[in-house]
């Protein structure tokens, strides 16, 4: 039986690197590369979209649809990492836990986006909240959330681990503080949101690992609701779920760790309430290259090809 080929445009980047290293051994696909000598030849980029059974764009915006525009065989699925199609109707949205019918309509589809980091944290919080009634569409929302460096891209992964004659700057550091990031439209959108939330990201110098946190008041929520009541239905909705997994009320209120799930494609979710406030803390942990790109990458690989769901996570566990 032929297996199917994988192209991977964009290789050589953070994302496409991770790809190929969760990829590597797979005897289930044939992992198919780009000459190095002709990967600016757009010639030859194309024949390899075309001729690949899925590819895989981990590219930026502009390159991702330009990638999409040269594939001409109706035959090719698609996978795209970037933001370009995240929040396009035409485009499945590749977080196969969000709803019920959401890992088949990816298995069905030819054109997959791959969700962003910090959204799928947020969005697995917020969405069950807002399918129930309990969060309103205009509920003023908040996501905070915490990064390793790796998520700011290759300059600062060269600084911080020693490629770069410039030195590290910052132990942790807030961004995207003009409320503009480029997250916000699949936040709102597959929260069901009818505003963006206000989200403010960060990142700090340790190399991956990703905390989402959505603070609520339970006296401004829709329908009256106590933490126990929020975490059911977390529970509820992600129930059997392999990938995602709701944590015991309460767990880890000593200290939840960025870093635990690095090198895997897992997300936990966390529900901690002070009861005498009225305030709940809803908390998501996954590594932001797993789950948060390149192993939910490879699991909506797995469903559109018809192959066996494997964990996606690393050879070994990333230090």
């Amino acid at each position: 039986m032929t297996r199917p080929a994988v192209f991977i445009d964009g290789e050589a980047g953070t994302t496409g690197l991770q790809i190929q290293a969760r990829l590597r051994g797979r005897r289930d696909i044939e992992l198919v590369s780009i000459d190095p000598a002709k990967r600016k030849d757009p010639a030859e980029r194309k024949r390899m979209l075309n001729a690949a059974d899925l590819a895989i764009l981990c590219l930026p915006d502009d390159a991702a649809r330009e990638a999409v525009s040269l594939i001409d065989n109706p035959k090719v699925r698609v996978i795209d990492a970037s933001t370009a199609h995240r929040v396009n109707p035409d485009w499945a949205y590749g977080f196969p836990e969000m709803i019920a019918g959401q890992a088949e309509k990816i298995r069905s589809s030819t054109r997959v986006s791959n969700p962003g980091c910090y959204p799928t944290g947020a969005v697995a919080l917020i969405r069950p909240l807002t399918d129930a009634g309990v969060m309103s569409a205009d509920h003023p929302v908040t996501v905070n959330a915490i990064s390793g460096y790796s998520g700011a891209g290759k300059s600062l992964i060269d600084v911080y681990e020693g490629r770069s004659t410039a030195k590290p700057k910052d132990v942790y550091l807030a961004y995207g503080l003009e409320l503009k990031h480029k997250h916000l439209p699949e936040m709102k959108v597959y929260g069901k949101l009818s505003g963006a939330p206000v989200f403010q990201p960060s990142y700090a110098a340790f190399a991956q690992g990703m905390l989402v946190n959505v603070p609520l008041h339970l006296r401004t929520l829709a329908k009256k609701a106590s933490g126990k009541d929020l975490h059911a239905l977390l529970a509820e909705r992600y129930a059997g779920q392999r990938f995602v997994k709701v944590m015991p009320m309460g767990s880890s209120t000593a200290g939840v760790a960025p870093d635990a799930l690095n090198g895997t494609n897992l997300m936990e979710l966390f529900v901690f309430e002070n009861e005498a406030s009225g305030q709940v803390l809803l908390t998501a942990r996954l590594d932001n290259l797993g789950k948060g790109a390149s192993g939910a990458c490879v699991q909506n690989m797995d469903l559109m090809l018809g192959l066996q769901q494997t964990d996606a996570a690393l050879p070994v566990a990333a230090e």
